[in-house]
C-alpha cells in the first residue's frame, strides 16, 4: 500500500519539524551494511558447487552453510549487543554469538579452501585470516554484566522481566501501528516509546522502584498494545477521523502519565538519597567527627 509522506515540509505535516521526541534515545543499528554483505560474500561457493566432483560440491555447498550460519549469527550478535549498551543495567549475552560466527568464519573459508590431496596450510591461512578479521571488523560479545556491582540480583532479574515482557509489549504496537499506514501516527506512537524506555531506564537503575511502576510496565502497556491491534485493523478499514483523534488522545494520556510517573520515581530516588546523606551525617557526628571548614586553621 502507497503511503503518504508525513515529513517536515510535507502539508498537515507536524510544524516545525518532527515530533519532539520522535528520535529521541534512537540509534542507528550496527546490524546492517557490512553485516548484510557477509550473506552476500559466500555465493560464490554456491554457483560453483554444482560443476565439481561430489566432494568439490559437498565441500563448496559446507562453506556456504557454514559462512551463512556465521553471517546470521553475526547480525544476532550485533543485535544483542545493542540490547546490552541500551539499558544501563545487563547480563552479558548467554551466547557469545559474534565469537561463534568468527569461528565459523574460519572453519567455513577452510573447508572452502580444502582440495583433497592438496597441501593443508592454504586453507589454514584462510581460516586464520578470516578468524582474526571476523573478530576485528565486529568486535568481541561483552563478557561482563553491566551495572550489577552492589545490585541484588533477585531484584535485578525481577526487573529484568518486567522491562523483557514491557519490551515485548512495545514491539506488538509498533507491528500493529504500521498496519494503519499512517506515517504520522507511526512516528506518534515512537514518542511514546519513546517516554516508556524512560521508565524502564529509570526502574532498571534502582531495582526498588519496579513496585511503583510495575503496572506502568504491565497492566498499562498491554492495555495500550490491544488498543492499539484494535485501533489499526479498524482504522485501515475505515478511515474514521473520529477515531483517529480518539487514539491520538489515548497515546497523549499515556504519554503524560508515563512521563509524570518516572518523574515521581526520580524524585522518590532523590529523597531516599537526602535521607541516606542525612542519616550518614548524624552517624557521623555522633563519632565525634566533624567536617573540616574551609580557613580553619
Amino acid at each position: 500500500m502507497a503511503q503518504r509522506f508525513g515529513g517536515r515540509h510535507s502539508p498537515g505535516g507536524p510544524p516545525g519539524g518532527e515530533a519532539p521526541g520522535a528520535f529521541r534515545g534512537k540509534r542507528r543499528t550496527r546490524a546492517g551494511g557490512r553485516v548484510n554483505l557477509l550473506f552476500f560474500a559466500p555465493v560464490p561457493f554456491a554457483l560453483t558447487a554444482f560443476g565439481q566432483e561430489p566432494v568439490g560440491l559437498a565441500l563448496n555447498l559446507g562453506a556456504f552453510a557454514l559462512l551463512i550460519l556465521a553471517a546470521w549469527l553475526t547480525r544476532e550478535g550485533i543485535l544483542a549487543q545493542e540490547a546490552y549498551e541500551a539499558r544501563t543495567i545487563s547480563r552479558r549475552p548467554a551466547i557469545p554469538r559474534k565469537l561463534f560466527a568468527s569461528v565459523l568464519t574460519g572453519v567455513g573459508l577452510f573447508v572452502g579452501g580444502y582440495a583433497p590431496g592438496a597441501s593443508l596450510l592454504d586453507p589454514v591461512i584462510f581460516a586464520a585470516l578470516g578468524f582474526v578479521l571476523h573478530l576485528f571488523a565486529f568486535g568481541p560479545d561483552p563478557m561482563r554484566d553491566k551495572g550489577m556491582e552492589g545490585v541484588d540480583r533477585h531484584q535485578s532479574d525481577r526487573v529484568a522481566r518486567a522491562v523483557d515482557e514491557a519490551e515485548r509489549h512495545l514491539a506488538a504496537m509498533k507491528d500493529a501501528i504500521l498496519r494503519a499506514g499512517d506515517r504520522q501516527l507511526e512516528a506518534r506512537v515512537d514518542r511514546f516509546q519513546a517516554t516508556a524506555r524512560e521508565m524502564f531506564r529509570t526502574v532498571e537503575r534502582d531495582p526498588r522502584d519496579l513496585t511503583a511502576a510495575r503496572r506502568y510496565l504491565g497492566v498499562y502497556l498491554l492495555g495500550a498494545r490491544d488498543a492499539t491491534v484494535q485501533f489499526a485493523d479498524l482504522y485501515g478499514r475505515t478511515r474514521d477521523a473520529k477515531v483517529r483523534a480518539d487514539y491520538e488522545a489515548l497515546l497523549g494520556d499515556l504519554e503524560t502519565n508515563f512521563a509524570a510517573r518516572t518523574r515521581t520515581l526520580l524524585q522518590d530516588n532523590r529523597a531516599a538519597l537526602d535521607v541516606e546523606i542525612e542519616v550518614l551525617r548524624e552517624r557521623l557526628q555522633r563519632e565525634g567527627i566533624r567536617p573540616e571548614t574551609e580557613g580553619t586553621p
